[in-house]
């Protein structure tokens, strides 16, 4: 097992308009809006213990979530975002013949992730160091993008969407996951939730399209994207 780290995404094309909008927003926001919405700040290393706690599978059910994902044996998966690897180390066991590329920020959360990979002994778990404007992947050789209560902090999302559409197969597909927005009942802030019309409105103007919402996980969006 090893981390790697490649190349980085780098500015946006000469003569393309900044697609960002910069202004005061809320507590939780970064100061900086993306077609109307506001960018969340990162959730920090020091809340992984949130990432693992043990009422998470009832209130999230990643059990069914994973099922959705149709997972083969021989899938290279991305998890991008993937924190402390909760769902790195679910998968891991059914891609037995494939792999996963557990990516984060975070060097803390890429060290837990080592930790829990040796622990377990799982040797399909590649770790991959992020930038903000790129998933550090190799280009058209993921199958499946999972994203969980992650996108909506991305402070880069042009340049990370650019970046997952480079690394994924032609026939690849983005798992966005997501709090639910038109739910007010769900309890999660406001900007850490975005609703499907939000989504698709980001993700198809930069090279997807929604090809289904799997509409049975208590308090998220299972939003599946394809290339156009």
């Amino acid at each position: 097992m090893s981390c790697q780290v490649q190349h980085k995404a780098g500015d946006l094309p000469a003569g393309d308009i900044d697609p960002y909008e910069y202004k005061t927003g809320s507590y939780n926001g970064i100061g900086k809006w993306f077609m109307g919405r506001e960018i969340a700040h990162v959730m920090g290393f020091q809340r992984m213990e949130w990432l693992d706690r043990p009422e998470r599978e009832q209130e999230e059910n990643s059990t069914t979530l994973i099922k959705n994902m149709e997972l083969q044996p021989d899938d290279v998966i991305a998890d991008v975002g993937a924190g402390s690897g909760f769902h790195v180390f679910k998968m891991a066991p059914i891609v037995s013949n494939g792999m996963i590329y557990a990516v984060d920020i975070q060097p803390e959360m890429l060290y837990e992730m080592d930790r829990k990979a040796n622990s377990l002994e799982v040797k399909n778990v590649e770790l991959v160091q992020s930038s903000e404007q790129s998933v550090n992947l190799p280009q058209q050789a993921i199958d499946k993008i999972l994203i969980v209560d992650v996108y909506h902090e991305l402070s880069y999302p042009v340049e990370m969407i650019r970046s997952m559409h480079q690394a994924l197969q032609p026939a690849g597909k983005i798992y966005l996951i997501e709090y639910r927005a038109e739910d007010p009942s769900i309890p999660i802030k406001t900007i850490h939730k975005m609703s499907e019309a939000q989504a698709v409105k980001e993700f198809e103007a930069h090279g997807f399209k929604l090809l289904k919402n799997i509409n049975n996980l208590p308090w998220q969006h299972c939003m599946v994207f394809v290339k156009k």
